[in-house]
């Protein structure tokens, strides 16, 4: 065998195996290579969407957070003032109730010292009554002499 001729023929079948390898392995290799570049693409663009979308995310949490914070301080607030408020008005009305009650017992104190005075008067009436009918030497009929122990209790 001739070696120039083996040469040519492996030649010749070394470039059938390189169209062959082009014709049809070579496509679906590039193809896949291509899909898995595109994927990666795409992968790394959602990643970059996922980081912008985390960040804006963040912010909104943070606003969130922060309004939340004011409100809770403002309601706080209020309801310092509602307490106050309150705390005020209980004042007031324990003390108009304690000037009602001092009116009441004042009222009281007078009506009682007016029933013990025109008790006192009676009793020194009947007294002054008895005395009169002791030195008299007989007895006073206090339903006859009404109007004159009247007048007798009103100078007492």
């Amino acid at each position: 065998m001739n070696i120039n001729l083996t040469l040519v023929v492996q030649m010749i079948v070394f470039a059938l195996l390189i169209w062959g390898t082009m014709k049809w392995i070579w496509p679906p290799i590039l193809s896949a290579m291509d899909e898995r570049s595109r994927k990666i693409a795409q992968g790394l663009a959602a990643a970059d969407r996922g980081e912008q979308a985390l960040t804006e995310a963040r912010g909104k949490a943070d606003a969130i957070v922060r309004e939340a914070r004011e409100r809770a301080g403002q309601i706080i607030d209020q309801a310092q003032h509602r307490a106050n408020d309150l705390v005020e008005e209980a004042r007031g009305t324990a003390s108009a109730e304690g000037a009602r009650i001092v009116a009441a017992a004042q009222q009281q104190i007078q009506l009682d010292t007016t029933r013990a005075r025109e008790d006192l008067r009676r009793e020194v009436a009947g007294i002054a009554v008895g005395a009169a009918g002791k030195l008299l030497g007989r007895e006073i009929d206090p339903r006859k002499h009404a109007d004159l122990l009247e007048q007798l209790a009103a100078q007492v």
